[in-house]
């Protein structure tokens, strides 16, 4: 391919001609290398130094409200990863590529041995770094880095003599670091919103289920009532290994949905397995308000989680037998009213007393069918139902909003960060 004048060809990529690339290990402090972390942080210790974990950072943003931990003669003997305002953060594992910028609040906090410091020398713009490392083009090729790592990390040998490339000079960096966090300001903005609809839409689940707030009109008694006088629990489908599965959809097979199909409370149908249509019994196929529930899994954090299913693409789906489906058939249920139950706090103690005490992560339908919730009469309801269907539509539009701005960044980082675009 031809490049356009001003361009040249580099190891990672085309880039202006007056463009470096460097090594992360030539842009960051002689004396602070590229360097994980503590490896032993022992008990948390009060009033000891904070300690950045892996899950401390999310989305290029640092969580300061969890943090562990250490003695000072632990983070001691880690002095050149004591961390200062300007230095960069980096997941070795899992989230590699998640960059988050440590500011003031956190300087004199240490790292864990899962999180890599990146302490970009004077001269050069950590922001713009940040951006670099997080685009997606550079992600993938950390990722590529990993390759033969028994850990699935980055080594940090592959961390130091990883190469980008930066703009000649620093202000240009600085403009592009600012437009870019310009639109990672109005993300975190939708993140906000995002968090305050959903802390909204929970509070309204703990009132409006419960019967603490009644809606205007309503004064009937509510009964107690089992969610098996609702409608029926049913197991996945069993199958046998991979000799059941097929690597793409047939007139033989449906489609399988698993524990990660169910996220935020809905179904999604990506990742999906094809399994054997022989082994799918009639009522194993989904239908529309069916109640999709995780009975099984290595964590016992996502037992039980449940999602409704609402997929009208034109396919058959069915569920693996670490899932469990709760079908409303009642003419005194509402379908939707049943599955937000399935989203409270009564719930989850349902959940969690079951699961106390038992070192077997897992429900049976008949478990489930047990659980006790106070309902009221139909038309209340429905009442019920379209106000927390208004909170979940204002949560879908607000979701769809981040999707789009989120989709703008990427494209704007493919033009900023290569040159392709240039804003001075």
């Amino acid at each position: 391919m031809e490049l356009k004048p001003g361009y040249k060809q580099t190891e990672v990529g085309v880039f202006p001609e007056d463009w470096n690339v460097f090594s992360l290990s030539e842009l960051t402090e002689p004396q602070r290398p590229i360097s994980y972390g503590i490896v032993q942080t022992g008990p948390n210790v009060a009033n000891g130094v904070r300690c950045l974990r892996v899950l401390d950072i999310n989305g290029g943003r640092i969580n300061k409200t969890e943090l562990i931990t250490t003695s000072k003669l632990i983070s001691n003997s880690y002095r050149r990863t004591v961390l200062r305002a300007g230095d960069l953060v980096m997941p070795l594992r899992g989230k590699v590529g998640d960059v988050g910028l440590v500011d003031e609040e956190l300087q004199g906090a240490n790292l864990t041995r899962g999180v890599a410091l990146i302490a970009i020398r004077p001269g050069w713009s950590p922001m713009y770094c940040q951006q670099v490392i997080s685009s997606t083009s550079t992600r993938r090729r950390l990722e590529q880095a990993m390759n033969g790592s028994a850990l699935q990390e980055i080594p940090i040998a592959s961390l130091r003599s990883f190469k980008i490339s930066v703009p000649k000079t620093l202000s240009e960096q600085h403009v592009i670091a600012e437009v870019l966090s310009n639109v990672d300001g109005l993300l975190g903005g939708l993140d906000r919103l995002i968090a305050k609809k959903r802390d909204i839409k929970q509070f309204a689940l703990q009132q409006l289920l419960t019967g603490q707030t009644r809606l205007p009109r309503f004064h009937s008694e509510w009964n107690v009532k089992r969610l098996g006088d609702a409608g029926k629990c049913l197991r996945g489908v069993s199958y046998r290994g991979d000799s059941d599965l097929s690597r793409h959809d047939t007139a033989n097979t449906k489609r399988l949905l698993r524990s990660n199909n169910v996220r935020n409370a809905i179904v999604v149908t990506d990742e999906v397995q094809f399994v054997n249509a022989a082994r799918v019994s009639k009522d194993q196929i989904l239908r529309k308000n069916d109640i999709l529930i995780c009975l099984a899994n290595g964590s016992k954090a996502l037992v039980g989680k449940a999602g409704i299913y609402t997929v009208t693409d034109g396919y058959e789906y069915t569920f693996g037998a670490f899932m469990g489906c709760f079908r409303t058939g009642c003419a005194e249920a509402n379908p939707a009213y049943v599955f937000y139950l399935f989203l409270t706090e009564r719930y989850r103690e349902y959940v969690n007393n079951l699961l106390a005490g038992s070192s077997i992560n897992n429900l049976r339908p008949s478990s489930i069918e047990s659980f006790e919730f106070s309902m009221p009469p139909l038309p209340e309801q429905n009442a019920i139902v379209e106000v927390l269907l208004g909170i979940d539509a204002e949560l879908q539009k607000l979701e769809h909003q981040r999707s789009k701005t989120l989709e703008v960044k990427q494209g704007m980082m493919q033009q900023l960060l290569t040159g392709a675009v240039r804003l001075i």
